[in-house]
């Protein structure tokens, strides 16, 4: 498997974005792993094989687009080198769309970033496995 982050995993919609971040929905669920706030949806028929992720850096944090870039690049980076761990689960265990939410009010260092984002894949691992309906009733 080629280690990319493609166009495919990218998550663009912005009704699944609206879907994400509607308060109170109970088809969301979120963790925090600093600096990280993770909010996922799982979906038993998947629209891609591959999860679609997004990645948000605060404006009001992070006034300058340079310092928001950098912070982007990190984590993407992370994903993109720890992202196989989780496409080894099953696609119905797996969330179908995630969002990473940086809330940290400085700069990390990348070494940072990528231990988190391996401790929030493992955490999306570890997931719950949905349950399945018996189809002979």
């Amino acid at each position: 498997m080629k280690n990319t982050f493609g166009k495919n995993e990218r998550l663009c919609s912005p009704r699944v974005i609206g879907r994400l971040f509607q308060r109170g929905s109970t088809e969301v669920n979120t963790f925090y792993l600093f600096p990280f706030r993770v909010l996922y949806i799982i979906e038993k028929e998947a629209p891609t094989p591959l999860p679609q992720v997004l990645f948000s850096v605060s404006k009001k944090s992070f006034k300058r687009a340079v310092d928001r870039n950098l912070i982007r690049r990190r984590c993407r980076e992370a994903y993109r080198l720890n992202k196989a761990s989780l496409l080894a689960l099953s696609t119905e265990s797996r969330p179908s769309y995630i969002a990473f939410l940086y809330l940290a009010k400085e700069i990390t260092s990348y070494d940072v970033i990528e231990t988190a984002m391996k401790q929030s894949l493992k955490r999306l691992e570890k997931l719950p496995r949905p349950v399945q309906k018996n189809q002979n009733s």
